[in-house]
């Protein structure tokens, strides 16, 4: 999450003059989709901006896309798009973060409200905050979302309904307090690369974290994994033991629990 909202960098950006055109391909992923070229075919044009863009990563070296969303989708539908898929991945990692923190200190005097009345899987930990979280929290996220949309979105009236800025580049809200975006400009799109990749795991795994503690009613996450792990130990000793019998086992466990500790 280091490149998260990463500030705007001077990245030089061609001159379009009036009449003129400018291939897809040779345009940044911020400028203004308005003056893509329709000298090409318009797969060609929407399969060049594609491959410009950050996330494209291995093992899929080229634009994955099972599901052929992006054969009749416009050039504001993919931004939109991106600029969904890493806000949806920032809040994953986040939330992902959260889910684990939470649950291991759940009754820690650091947090609001975490006073020991808290307790169990995170899923159910909502539920039990009292009041006087849910309001200060609501006003924090109006307010992100607001300055947000007014960046980054276009004023919806006519045809700029549901669409962002012409001038907008996806994800870049001007934060970076730390300076932690390179200037250069193919270290930028690599940081990029890695906060989408690390989204996209984060919107997995907190997708299974949710899904696990439904499937285990009252069973935490880390509690889930360890009994994971003691029961695959069990099965590989009790296997273990079948193989050398169960005198030979006996023995070597006797054996080792009777030797002095180091």
């Amino acid at each position: 999450m280091a490149s998260m909202m990463l500030r705007g960098t001077n990245l030089a950006r061609p001159q379009l003059t009036r009449g003129r055109k400018a291939p897809v391909c040779a345009l940044p992923s911020d400028l203004a989709v308005s003056e893509v070229a329709t000298g090409s075919s318009v797969a060609d044009q929407r399969q060049a901006y594609l491959k410009s863009l950050p996330g494209v990563t291995a093992p899929f070296n080229d634009v994955f896309d099972p599901a052929g969303l992006a054969t009749t989708a416009s050039i504001q539908d993919i931004r939109r798009w991106r600029e969904s898929e890493i806000t949806h991945g920032r809040v994953a990692m986040l939330a992902a973060v959260g889910f684990i923190v939470g649950e291991q200190l759940e009754d820690s005097a650091l947090f609001y409200n975490f006073d020991g009345q808290i307790s169990g899987p995170a899923i159910n930990h909502f539920q039990q905050v009292k009041p006087g979280f849910w309001e200060p929290l609501l006003v924090a996220i109006g307010l992100c979302e607001s300055y947000r949309v007014n960046v980054g979105w276009s004023t919806p009236t006519g045809n700029k309904f549901n669409t962002l800025k012409d001038d907008y580049e996806m994800g870049n809200l001007g934060f970076d307090p730390l300076g932690l975006a390179p200037t250069e400009p193919e270290a930028l799109k690599e940081m990029k690369t890695k906060e989408l990749n690390n989204g996209r795991l984060a919107m997995i795994a907190i997708a299974g974290f949710v899904l696990q503690e439904v499937a285990e009613p009252g069973v935490e996450i880390f509690e889930h994994l360890f009994y994971g792990i003691e029961k695959e130990m069990v099965l590989e000793v009790s296997e273990g033991c079948g193989q050398l019998g169960h005198r030979t086992c006996y023995a070597m466990w006797r054996r080792l629990d009777s030797s002095p500790s180091p």
